[in-house]
């Protein structure tokens, strides 16, 4: 059975930024692209090894929408969750459901 967790607001979201968010005593990053979506993956980093990724800067590398992470700049993929540096690594994504407004981050 699939769980459907509420987030917050869409409009609580800003643009092209990251946001930490709390489900299930789990640290995750969220971004809402306009135009692509909202997308949820693991916050901590890795590579890096702290939970940062929330505040990495959202954007695109050959086709691939991408948030670079702030601490040694990895860059990974929004969709898969896949490490465009290192194709041995890759963060927990999420499936998000956006339904009138609200935001939901399935489990």
């Amino acid at each position: 059975m699939v769980n459907k967790q509420f987030i917050c607001r869409l409009n609580e979201l800003k643009e092209n930024h990251g946001h930490p968010v709390w489900l299930n005593e789990q640290q995750l990053a969220m971004f809402y692209v306009p135009e692509e979506g909202v997308f949820a993956l693991q916050n901590w980093d890795p590579i890096g090894k702290a939970f940062v990724l929330s505040r990495g800067i959202v954007g695109d590398i050959q086709g691939a929408l991408c948030v670079a992470s702030p601490l040694y700049k990895q860059h990974f993929c929004l969709k898969t969750g896949s490490c465009l540096e290192d194709e041995n690594v890759r963060l927990h994504t999420w499936p998000v459901l956006v339904e009138d407004d609200s935001v939901y981050v399935l489990s």
